[in-house]
């Protein structure tokens, strides 16, 4: 981790203590977060520690994304900075991420990401033209969601009721950016609390579009990447340092 990367995570570990303390409860003796515990917490406890997860296996070529959406929460902030760091800055598609954060601290965020992770990276304002390349962050207590006016895809932000107990949410995100690009959709979803991120990754999938996961052993929660795995959406559910390779393959040339 770079010394920049290191400023960063401590800034958010020191001034974002409600996520820190919240990530800590759901801890067990071995030091492994609870994806059931953190469930609990969030909403009604959709895992079962018998259900198996399985992979969607794709026969042929799927279609090559025109846009790259990210879902992250508690864990989130450090995950994303190792994802893009370790991410081909050159990617020829644009970004949008939602982090569940408050206001000013996703200014933090995307002020952070631009500065350390190769990426030009920004707070989403209403009205924002999305560009390829580019980092779109959701601004905290706002949701952000994707839109065709004439042809030209741009971010909208509202402050519609909280999704998943959290407001910017991931599902709304999603479902955006399926009204517009249809199959040509990849996710990620990162580490975090709760299930945020399921439903929206379940319209990806019946569109076409293709879903990652962080895995268990990766993640600070395992809430979030497990609610999408195990709704058997998802084409892989690979290690934060995996995740950066498959990305970039697959956008680069739309295998997995």
């Amino acid at each position: 981790m770079t010394g920049g990367q290191q400023d960063f995570a401590r800034e958010l570990v020191s001034k974002v203590t409600g996520i820190a303390e919240t990530s800590a409860k759901v801890k067990s003796r071995s030091g492994t977060a609870s994806p059931r515990a953190a469930a609990a917490k969030t909403g009604p406890n959709l895992f079962s520690p018998d259900k198996e997860i399985k992979l969607v296996k794709r026969l042929g070529v799927a279609p090559r994304p025109s846009i790259l959406a990210v879902g992250s929460s508690t864990g989130g902030p450090q995950a994303l900075m190792k994802f893009f760091t370790n991410l081909d800055s050159s990617i020829k598609v644009p970004i949008v991420v939602t982090q569940h954060m408050p206001p000013t601290f996703t200014t933090i965020l995307a002020k952070n990401l631009n500065e350390n992770s190769g990426f030009t990276a920004k707070e989403a304002e209403d009205g924002d033209t999305l560009e390829p390349g580019r980092i779109h962050v959701a601004p905290g207590d706002h949701h952000m969601e994707v839109v065709d006016e004439r042809g030209v895809h741009k971010l909208r932000l509202n402050q519609n009721p909280q999704e998943n107990f959290c407001r910017p949410a991931v599902d709304p995100m999603l479902r955006s950016v399926v009204k517009v690009f249809g199959s040509k959709v990849l996710v990620v979803i990162l580490t975090g609390m709760g299930f945020d991120g399921q439903k929206g990754s379940i319209a990806v999938h019946e569109a076409g579009g293709t879903i990652l996961a962080q895995d268990e052993e990766s993640s600070v929660v395992w809430g979030m990447p497990r609610a999408a795995a195990e709704a058997g959406v998802c084409s892989a559910v690979l290690s934060l340092d995996e995740l950066p390779a498959k990305v970039q393959s697959f956008v680069a040339r739309g295998a997995l």
